[in-house]
């Protein structure tokens, strides 16, 4: 009998799983099912383009995955059941049950609205394609001279803001941070971030956190009032609900508490990956959610699983970051160098150049969803069952 392995979730980290184990174990002792309630591979890190009125490319998971034996079911997560070891799906058919053997959670995040009141019923996210593509149609609704509000002064907030400045000049763009504008970046970096927010026409509102969002406006914690025909909320993420409401141990942002190989501390049988999970990194320090944790903790995942099945030798990925990538529209960018727990150097790479590595980084990124093992040959092993052997010898750059 095939030992069934089922993946939740198609992004960056789920995507790679799936590829990443089929070609690494044999098809015909294994069933890998990657369910994903969307048919198409979706760039996360390019939704403020999308949101800004750019096409992206479609990259269809039935071209992916050709050929490579992961089979994709197009359905919507409902529910998990540890213990009887089952998935409850919904698509156009139907609710169905699926079993497994082995469980890759990878449902990932959504927008965190923080419980700020009227933020669900006026504000906009792009945290996801749908999210994205509202926000794209209410733009494009507005009027010369009108306003936009970003709140949230992080990479997405950025990204964001200088997206839409420089697609629609015409628009009253504004940046509401609750810190400083780019105050975790370096001194260099903070200089020219404050330049491009200033050649675009951006208005930062620093050190005002937002209270409460209306039709027409946003209000802060000092009572100021920022006018906003649209307001974009980019503070953070949430991650899926539905771990929260299984057996497996859990934090209590919701996130899957796992080992070093990307396996569930109570349930040995559920690998979390990517922003579903409460993976430490360099300094004992969660690692953020971003795309960037989420490729080295698939990587760790599927070794971890193809080791355990065939008796082999269990990965040591060393998790750390090297550089924050951002884009400050299509002609700027910003890298600013970090330290392996995600703390500022002093070094930045500016201006076009970035801008170009950055888009780089980007198309990176989704050629290694369809080439998870970067188009080098792998062996396909049995499955035996045998228990994997430690190495901490195994390593490999993220």
């Amino acid at each position: 009998m095939q030992h069934r392995i089922i993946v939740l979730g198609a992004g960056y980290a789920g995507a790679t799983v799936a590829g990443r184990l089929a070609r690494r174990l044999r098809r015909e002792e294994v069933a890998i099912t990657l369910v994903n309630a969307e048919p198409d591979f979706v760039e996360r890190v390019r939704m403020h383009q999308l949101a800004a009125g750019q096409d992206l490319k479609p990259r269809p998971f039935r071209e992916m995955f050709a050929g490579t034996g992961v089979g994709l079911r197009l359905a919507k997560v409902t529910g998990v059941d540890v213990d009887r070891k089952t998935v409850a799906v919904i698509d156009a058919n139907g609710a169905e049950e699926l079993t497994y053997d082995t469980l890759v959670y990878a449902l990932g995040s959504g927008w965190n609205a923080q419980d700020v009141p009227g933020t669900t019923e006026h504000a906009d996210e792009i945290a996801s394609r749908s999210g994205a593509l509202r926000l794209r149609e209410r733009l494009a609704r507005l009027d010369a001279g009108q306003s936009v509000v970003v709140v949230g002064g992080g990479l997405t907030g950025l990204e964001a803001a200088t997206e839409i400045a420089e697609a629609r000049p015409d628009l009253d763009v504004a940046l509401a941070a609750r810190g400083g504008l780019g105050d975790w970046l370096s001194p260099k970096g903070r200089e020219h971030l404050r330049k491009i927010f200033g050649k675009l026409g951006i208005t930062v509102h620093e050190h005002a956190a937002v209270t409460g969002v209306e039709a027409d406006r946003v209000t802060t914690a000092d009572g100021k009032a920022i006018p906003a025909a649209v307001t974009v909320w980019t503070t953070g993420f949430a991650v899926h609900p539905i771990a929260k409401s299984t057996a497996l141990e859990v934090t209590g942002t919701g996130q899957i508490v796992v080992d070093g190989t990307m396996r569930s501390v109570s349930h040995p049988d559920v690998y979390a990956v990517g922003d579903a999970a409460m993976v430490m990194g360099p300094g004992d320090k969660p690692l953020r959610m971003s795309c960037a944790s989420g490729a080295p903790t698939a990587f760790q995942a599927a070794g971890a699983i193809a080791a355990r099945l065939s008796g082999g030798k269990l990965p040591n990925v060393p998790i750390r970051y090297f550089n924050q990538c951002i884009s400050l529209g299509r002609k700027q960018g910003l890298i600013q160098y970090v330290t392996a727990d995600d703390r500022a150097r002093q070094a930045v790479l500016v201006g076009r150049l970035a801008a170009v590595y950055k888009e780089l980084i980007c198309k990176g990124a989704a050629w290694a969803v369809a080439n998870p093992t970067f188009g080098l040959p792998t062996r396909r092993h049995r499955v035996t069952r045998e228990p994997a052997v430690a190495n901490s010898a195994v390593k490999a750059l993220v």
